[in-house]
């Protein structure tokens, strides 16, 4: 019977294939999946009228339902003025970065607005707020009586600094559009078309730095409109300053008062009227 040769004297021996090293410790990894769970119980389980401790001083809600985690405020004001409800979903991970990560669903009248935020103590940056509604449901935030008309959001990325008495808005990246505007102050409450007004402020200024937007109208209204806002968060004023033109069929009140204005600022070669106005807001 053949038989394995036998090593020659004096060969070399073959080296050893490495042993595995042992496997770290598993009690590192336990402990984080057990900390994980305690924060989802802990959200989950929490009543959501807790949400009230982590409210600036300015921002009052009530009629709770749901969890701290899932819930949502049937009731809420700021600086004493109804702001519809709220529904929130919080991301329960985001806490151990110490970061608060919300989705969120807001409602006044026929307003609705859907978005996320990303809060830390002094910081809040929102992103993907879209939706809109009815201009008149809006008058308990300052826009002035009898205006009306629809709104479109479509805000990508917003940026605030956030203190004790509130926030203060640093930067914004998104458009606003408006149809179908009017008010009894203007043109007897004539239709005054639609407008758009475009924000591209980039995150990274600081709060209270003035912002800037162009506004310009979606066409097929009474006036051709060509502007820009220059807006002072610190000072809650603004400058709009551009120039506008009436169509072929304005309506006679707003021709009357756009010749009352010609009369303080002569057209352009083109027929357009300058128009530079300050605000506050």
């Amino acid at each position: 019977m053949p038989t394995s040769p036998s090593p020659r004297r004096g060969a070399k021996a073959q080296p050893t294939a490495p042993r595995p090293a042992p496997s770290r410790s598993l009690w590192p990894r336990l402990a984080l999946i057990g900390a994980l769970a305690v924060i989802v119980v802990v959200v989950c389980v929490l009543p959501a009228s807790l949400v009230t401790r982590f409210l600036p001083p300015t921002v009052q809600a009530e009629e709770f339902s749901g969890s701290l985690w899932h819930g949502s405020a049937g009731r809420m004001t700021v600086t004493g003025r109804p702001a519809g409800a709220l529904e929130w979903n919080i991301h329960p991970f985001a806490l151990l970065r110490t970061h608060l990560v919300v989705d969120l669903h807001w409602v006044k009248g026929g307003f609705v607005l859907d978005g996320s935020a990303d809060c830390t103590r002094t910081r809040l940056a929102a992103s993907g707020i879209t939706g809109g509604g009815p201009l008149g449901d809006l008058k308990d935030f300052g826009l002035g009586a009898g205006w009306r008309g629809t709104a479109a959001v479509r805000i990508t990325e917003l940026t605030a600094e956030l203190s004790g008495t509130g926030a203060m808005l640093a930067s914004a990246i998104g458009d606003i559009t408006v149809s179908d505007v009017s008010s009894p102050q203007v043109a007897s409450g004539a239709n005054l078309g639609g407008y758009d007004l475009l924000f591209n402020d980039p995150p990274g200024a600081s709060a209270g730095a003035d912002m800037s937007a162009t506004l310009t109208d979606t066409g097929g209204g009474p006036l051709a409109v060509n502007a820009t806002l220059q807006l002072s968060m610190k000072a809650r004023s603004g400058i709009f300053s551009g120039t506008v033109k009436e169509r072929q069929d304005i309506p006679p009140p707003l021709r009357s008062q756009l010749d009352n204005l010609a009369q303080l600022h002569a057209r352009d070669a083109e027929g357009r009227l300058p128009v530079d106005l300050e605000f506050t807001f």
